[in-house]
């Protein structure tokens, strides 16, 4: 089992920039890839970026740029650096873990962003 708990979100204004971060615990030996996820309002949720354990890192077009991801691996920890926020950012974020052996998704629970303009 992997549990995921994300922290950092809140309300803050177009331009602004927020940091999320996501600790994991538990079997974390087991973690490949990590990434955050996003659910706006009324839509489906999406892709945000990825980091494998090498560091490598892919972004959704909408948000390369602006943000960042990181993993920091001492600290079971993985980071979302967010700047230049945009209403349309406005979301919950959720932190996912993808374990290989057996093939699982672990979710964290999500902390809403709130992008004002």
């Amino acid at each position: 089992q992997v549990q995921l708990v994300e922290s950092g979100g809140g309300l803050v204004q177009a331009g602004g920039s927020l940091r999320l971060s996501c600790a994991a615990s538990g079997s974390i030996f087991r973690i490949a890839d990590m990434s955050w996820y996003r659910q706006p309002p009324g839509k489906q949720r999406e892709l945000v970026a990825t980091i494998t354990p090498g560091g490598s890192t892919n972004y959704a077009d909408s948000v390369t740029g602006r943000f960042t991801i990181s993993r920091d691996n001492a600290k079971n920890t993985m980071y979302l650096q967010m700047n230049s926020l945009k209403p349309e950012d406005t979301a919950d974020y959720y932190c996912n873990a993808r374990v290989l052996y057996p093939p699982l998704n672990y979710w964290g629970k999500g902390t809403l962003v709130t992008v004002s303009s």
